[in-house]
């Protein structure tokens, strides 16, 4: 059995023992603590049916249990062990950049040479970092490194489908946040190709870092294709900055580095 059948059956069981579908979903969320959850999955014998992390990191519409990809749900994090279960999108689209990739030349006066062992998303952004590319796509050169890794958020509040959501505490990672002059950039990056992404990995640290900053909080998807050598970044917006539905693209750039 795959971890994506795991999932599912393991949240068929969820939904069946609270009657998840028969919550008022137009009216308010469903909020499930991670005590309902264990209770539910007590009786499964793999780490995928019954861990509630595993069980919550719902990343892409596809790694959504089948019960929640056929009405329509995904999950929020509020606070620490509870969740809210909400009807509607949770997602947005990383689309394809169809303009032709830029070559970008590094402003480095040597080459890196630990910069090309492995491939993690931060080694990644910090070869684009040490390049120069972030800044460069920024236009801003005063951009430095100051925000890495995991924290947990203030209390902030927000609404989807005009529905009042309330977190507290919920744990955050920014794989790099880059603080200028007037701005403040923060960076969610994948070392792989995703079509989409859930919308809760750019909102919760831009609704987080607006409470430490009055300076603008601009957020950037970024991704390097192994296959093609590319480095994209695609821009994003939100409009309403206390609307989860808000998020609009602005902008998205190919570029591959030559030193």
């Amino acid at each position: 059995m795959s971890r994506s059948e795991s999932c599912s059956r393991a949240w068929l069981k969820i939904c069946e023992d609270w009657k998840i579908l028969e919550h008022a979903f137009n009216k308010s969320p469903f909020i499930l603590n991670a005590d309902q959850i264990k209770k539910s999955c007590q009786k499964f014998k793999k780490t995928s049916e019954k861990e509630v992390r595993i069980l919550c990191k719902q990343d892409t519409r596809e790694k959504r249990p089948d019960i929640f990809i056929s009405n329509n749900l995904f999950l929020l994090p509020v606070k620490n062990g509870c969740y809210n279960i909400i009807k509607g999108e949770g997602y947005v689209d990383i689309p394809k950049i169809n303009m032709g990739t830029k070559i970008y030349s590094s402003k480095l006066d040597f080459i890196l040479d630990t910069s090309k062992i492995g491939n993690s998303e931060m080694q990644h952004l910090d070869y684009a970092y040490a390049s120069s590319l972030i800044r460069t796509f920024m236009n801003d050169n005063s951009l430095v490194l100051t925000i890495r890794g995991r924290k947990y958020t203030p209390s902030f509040s927000f609404t989807i489908n005009k529905q009042k959501i309330n977190v507290k505490s919920v744990q955050t990672e920014v794989d790099a946040g880059y603080e200028g002059k007037e701005q403040v950039v923060l960076i969610e990056a994948k070392s792989f190709e995703v079509a989409n992404i859930i919308i809760r990995q750019l909102f919760y640290p831009y609704k987080q870092w607006q409470k430490t900053t009055n300076k603008k909080i601009v957020i950037l998807f970024f991704e390097k294709s192994i296959s093609s050598n590319t480095y994209s970044i695609w821009q994003f917006e939100f409009i309403n900055p206390d609307d989860y539905n808000s998020i609009k693209l602005i902008r998205s750039e190919s570029f591959k580095i030559v030193e």
